[in-house]
């Protein structure tokens, strides 16, 4: 069982849905339609998709300024389970590749119902700099999409836990989820 206090979680693809938003603003902003998640087979979405740079770049842009229209939902399940976490007196931990960490600390805080000092999310601004900030945190066990970040966070001694999504199908060593679900039956208290 994964003791809540030791846990944290990426955010885009793990707990919002980012990739979703991603292709409804490809489609009803700049007429790439007919899309779906299973064709993203990498996280390089210009590698796979058939959507000009350019689009791709300023789509990341409005994601990571969070200055979309359309509304970035939680993945399935998230809300329960970080619910639960923070019900259990846990701290919700979240470190994320986004450069700055205020707009979407409030989107965690609305779409989980948790208040923001019960929340403690750190922004890296880069995937690299993940282990850094986890191994000084304590942290043992980190939910990650990014297949690339976890043999990274296992070559600095933390526990991935890979939560499996088309862009992260190749062979690999670690503990893998399908769902918020599985997630939650390996936590202590849950």
């Amino acid at each position: 069982m994964i003791d809540p206090a030791r846990l944290a979680f990426d955010i885009d693809g793990v707990v919002a849905d980012t990739m979703t938003l991603f292709l409804d603003i490809a489609d009803k902003k700049y007429g790439y339609g007919g899309i779906t998640q299973d064709q993203i087979t990498s996280y390089m979405i210009e590698d796979c998709l058939p959507i000009e740079s350019s689009v791709v770049l300023a789509i990341i842009n409005e994601l990571l300024e969070m200055s979309h229209e359309q509304p970035l939902n939680p993945v399935d399940g998230a809300v329960e389970v970080l619910s639960g976490m923070a019900g259990l007196g846990a701290k919700l931990t979240f470190v994320t590749a986004r450069p700055r960490r205020r707009a979407i600390t409030q989107w965690l805080s609305q779409a989980i119902q948790v208040p923001e000092d019960k929340l403690a999310v750190h922004a890296t601004g880069s995937f690299e700099a993940k282990a850094q900030v986890l191994t000084e945190m304590g942290v043992i066990h980190f939910v990650e999409d990014r297949l690339e970040t976890c043999f990274h966070l296992a070559e600095h001694g933390i526990d991935p836990i890979l939560f499996a999504r088309p862009w992260n199908r190749k062979p690999h060593p670690f503990i893998e989820i399908n769902n918020w679900e599985e997630l939650k039956a390996c936590i202590a208290g849950l």
